[in-house]
């Protein structure tokens, strides 16, 4: 009867069947996600510190000149060289051209 005993295998805790599993997630949230969400807060803090003077790309790639900051989230945006000035929705903001240059 021990001869049985000793031929069959152990079977492993459910926790080291799920290791990987776990690692792979922990993984994927370490490179995938958190550099996301670093880069949608640096998003929104640049969306609400916009005022009047920054020179801005839009998410249609236009460059202009903030000329007037609505508190309803909307912007207008003097665009060179016949000074048109569009309104756009804050969110439509890709970036400044300003810290374009730093970068």
């Amino acid at each position: 009867m021990s001869f049985l005993l000793l031929q069959m295998p152990a079977v492993p805790s459910t926790l080291v069947q799920f290791l990987p599993i776990i690692l792979i997630f922990a993984i994927f949230y370490f490179l995938l996600f958190m550099p996301m969400q670093k880069q949608k807060k640096q998003q929104q803090k640049m969306l609400s510190e916009l005022k009047s003077g920054d020179e801005v790309v839009t998410n249609g790639g236009i460059i202009g000149t903030i000329v007037a900051v609505h508190p309803d989230d909307t912007i207008v945006v003097r665009v060179k060289p016949d000074n048109i000035k569009l309104q756009f929705a804050r969110g439509a903001v890709a970036s400044m051209v300003n810290a374009e240059k730093k970068s």
